[in-house]
C-alpha cells in the first residue's frame, strides 16, 4: 500500500509544503509511521534550502526563510528525541546524521549566497554519532513502498556526503573564515583551566569533546541559546545558567556521553534528554526530563512534569538549588521527586533511584563559591569539594 498525502494549500503561505499531512496506513506501527514522517520532513527541508539561493535577500525575505529553516529541523531534531520509545538506537543514530547533514547543507548554502563580508553562521547543535551508512539497514529500504524508495535514496545520498574527519564534532564548523570555532578556542593552551567563550557569533550553543576544563557561558552566549547540546565531557564544570538567565531559555537541550562532570545546564523550556552519563551532577530547569543509560547521577531540578529514568542506576534527585531559583521557580509547582522508572513494572519504590535527603545536598555555598571558579584551583579541585565523583 502507498503511503498517501494530503496538502493543506495556502495561497499566501510560501511554506505550504511544510503543512502536509501524512495519512499512513491504518497497520502501520508508530517505527514505521515515524520513519515515513522523518522522510517527508527531509525532502521537505531538502527543497526548502535548494530553493534559498532564488528568494531576494531584500526586505528581509531570505532571512525569514533561513529561519524557517532552521527552525523545521529543530522541530525535527526533538521530534526524533521524542520518538526514542518506540524507535531503536541504530535508528535514531541515522536520523541524527542525517540532520546533521541537513544543518551542514544548510550552512554551506548560506556561505555560498551570503555577503562575506556581513554574514556568519553557525550550524545548529545536533547530537553527533558514530555510524554506518544508512544503505546497510534494510529498515531503510521498504521494497513495497515506491515514494519510500525515492526518500531513502535520498537519505543514502546525504549520508554519503558526511564528513569523514573524526575531530568534525558538533559545533566544529567546515570553515574558519566563514564560521568561529568555539570548540577549538577553548582547547588551546592557556594558564587558566577556566573558559569563557561568549559565542556570540553563534546561534547555537555545542560543546563537546573537552577534558578538564571549566567552562562558564557569560551574558554573551545569550543570543545563542536557539538550541544547545553538551557530549563527550570528562572531568568538567560546565555553567550555561547565566545566558538563559539573562537571555532565553533553550527550546531544548541533550546532554550526552559526560563523566565525572558538573553541569549546570540553566533554563530549558522544552525537554532535556539526559543519556549515557555517570558520576555527575546535574542541574536545570525544564518542563520535562528523559535520562537514559545513566549511572550514579545527583540531578538538581526543577521540572513541570514527572521526570522519566530508564535503564538507570544510583540515581538521586533533588530540589533546584537556591542560588539557581527565580520568581519564576517559586510559583511553579516542582516534581523534581516524581520520578518515573520505565523499567521497573513490579509494586514498590524502584531500585534505581532515590531523593537526597538535605543534609545530603550540596550548600547554597559551594554553589556560590566553586562553581564560579575560584582563583589557583583546579577543576580536580573543585569537583572534589563537589564529591565527584562519589565517595
Amino acid at each position: 500500500m502507498e503511503t498517501q498525502v494530503q496538502t493543506a494549500t495556502h495561497t499566501h503561505d510560501p511554506w505550504a509544503a511544510t503543512h502536509q499531512v501524512i495519512l499512513q496506513p491504518a497497520i502501520m506501527d508508530p517505527k514505521q509511521r515515524f520513519y515515513h514522517h522523518f522522510l517527508k520532513s527531509v525532502t521537505v527541508l531538502q527543497d526548502l534550502i535548494d530553493g534559498l539561493p532564488s528568494i531576494a535577500s531584500v526586505g528581509g525575505e531570505r532571512q525569514e526563510a533561513i529561519d524557517h529553516i532552521l527552525a523545521s529541523i529543530a522541530k525535527l531534531q526533538n521530534e526524533v528525541a521524542d520518538a526514542a520509545d518506540y524507535t531503536p538506537s541504530y535508528d535514531r543514530k541515522q536520523y541524527s546524521e542525517t540532520i546533521k547533514t541537513l544543518q551542514d547543507k544548510l550552512n554551506e548554502t548560506i556561505t555560498r549566497i551570503a555577503p562575506k563580508s556581513k554574514f556568519q553562521f553557525r550550524r545548529a547543535k545536533t547530537n553527533h554519532v558514530d555510524m554506518g551508512a544508512p544503505e546497510n539497514d534494510p529498515r531503510l529500504n521498504p521494497g513495497s513502498h515506491s515514494r519510500a524508495k525515492h526518500d531513502a535514496a535520498i537519505i543514502t545520498g546525504i549520508a554519503n556526503s558526511l564528513p569523514t574527519n573524526k575531530e568534525d564534532t558538533l559545533s566544529e564548523l567546515p570553515s574558519k573564515e566563514a564560521y568561529k570555532n568555539y570548540n577549538e578556542e577553548m582547547k588551546r593552551p592557556s594558564p587558566s583551566s577556566i573558559r569563557k567563550p561568549s559565542f556570540s557569533a553563534a546561534k547555537n550553543i555545542g560543546i563537546s569533546n573537552h577534558s578538564n576544563l571549566h567552562i562558564i557561558l557569560p551574558s554573551s552566549a545569550s543570543r545563542a541559546t536557539s538550541s544547545g547540546s553538551l557530549t563527550d565531557l570528562e572531568g568538567c564544570i560546565i555553567d550555561m545558567s547565566i545566558p538563559t538567565t539573562e537571555g532565553s531559555a533553550f527550546p531544548g537541550l541533550a546532554i550526552k556521553n559526560v563523566s565525572k562532570s558538573l553541569i549546570v545546564g540553566g533554563r530549558v523550556n522544552g525537554a532535556v534528554h539526559i543519556t549515557g552519563v555517570s558520576d555527575s551532577i546535574i542541574v536545570v530547569v525544564a518542563r520535562q526530563v528523559r535520562i537514559h543509560e545513566c549511572s550514579n547521577v545527583d540531578i538538581y531540578l526543577h521540572c513541570g512534569s514527572h521526570p522519566i529514568i530508564e535503564d538507570c542506576s544510583g540515581m538521586r534527585f533533588a530540589p533546584l538549588p537556591t542560588p539557581y531559583r527565580t520568581e519564576t521557580e517559586e510559583l511553579d509547582e516542582n516534581q523534581w521527586d516524581q520520578v518515573d522508572d520505565f523499567k521497573w513494572l513490579k509494586a514498590g519504590h524502584s531500585p534505581n533511584w532515590t531523593t537526597l535527603s538535605e543534609n545530603e545536598r550540596l550548600g547554597d555555598d559551594l554553589w556560590r563559591s566553586v562553581v564560579p571558579g575560584q582563583p589557583g584551583v583546579s577543576v580536580e579541585e573543585a569537583l572534589k569539594k563537589l564529591n565527584i565523583p562519589r565517595k
